[in-house]
């Protein structure tokens, strides 16, 4: 692929991702009261969720393609400033981008495929109570390990790890506008603050929250950048043509 096509491929990614990122989480709130169900007690998320139906497992799984489509855009995203900065930040910040959108995969996976299964058993009219404590046995244990160790713990470490290198090269970089490196930083630490709220930080899950929707249109603006800006030299590299020299006749 050359340089426009990779700017481009990386630029429609940016815009797409983020924005079906948002519609996502607006319909989750709606259908689902999503974030605030997730600290409620089973037995209400898996009423909550089985009242949702198919269209609430639908919004899920776009969900999750969206967090598979973050792979992809994170080495595409490398291979455009490569071109101007030197790799071994990158690395590390496309290393974690990619660990963001595993982890993310991962904790979304469980929403379309196991719990489904899990809400239809826990509230069937002839459920006992044992099978109702299976079922929310097992929701909980999916529920702290795939949900809050690796989709939020884990990817809330990886985003903000890698937004906040990718923002750093971003400054270092001519071809953005300083201020999305500013902002992009910013939104890298809110994320992080998403770690604290298991602790008792209540405050942290919150800013987290909108830490996120800002992100996203933080990520739509790198795109609309990459998109329409035209593209230019890497620092200390002259853009004047290179004229060969005279040969003595």
């Amino acid at each position: 692929m050359n340089t426009l096509a990779i700017r481009r491929a990386a630029g429609i990614l940016l815009v797409v991702v983020p924005l079906g990122f948002t519609v996502c989480f607006t319909l989750l709130q709606q259908l689902f009261e999503y974030p605030d169900i997730l600290r409620q007690p089973t037995a209400d998320i898996l009423a909550k969720f089985a009242a949702g139906g198919t269209p609430l497992i639908a919004v899920w799984y776009v969900l999750t393609l969206t967090a598979v489509a973050f792979i992809p855009l994170t080495l595409l995203v490398h291979r455009v400033l490569a071109e101007r900065e030197a790799p071994i930040l990158l690395w590390v910040a496309t290393t974690f981008g990619v660990v963001a959108g595993l982890a993310q995969t991962l904790g979304f996976l469980r929403w379309p495929f196991l719990v489904p299964h899990l809400a239809e058993s826990y509230l069937a009219a002839g459920a006992t109570d044992g099978q109702r404590a299976a079922a929310g046995m097992v929701f909980e244990a999916f529920h702290r390990y795939a949900g809050m160790a690796v989709g939020e713990h884990l990817g809330y470490l990886s985003t903000s790890v890698w937004t906040v290198l990718v923002a750093v090269v971003i400054l270092r970089t001519a071809i953005f506008p300083r201020w999305l490196g500013v902002i992009g930083a910013v939104l890298g630490l809110g994320i992080a603050a998403g770690l604290a709220e298991p602790a008792g930080w209540a405050l942290g899950g919150t800013i987290n929250t909108y830490s996120y929707l800002v992100w996203a249109l933080w990520l739509i603006a790198v795109g609309v950048v990459l998109l329409i800006g035209r593209a230019k030299p890497a620092l200390g590299v002259s853009s004047a043509p290179r004229v060969a020299p005279s040969v003595a006749r």
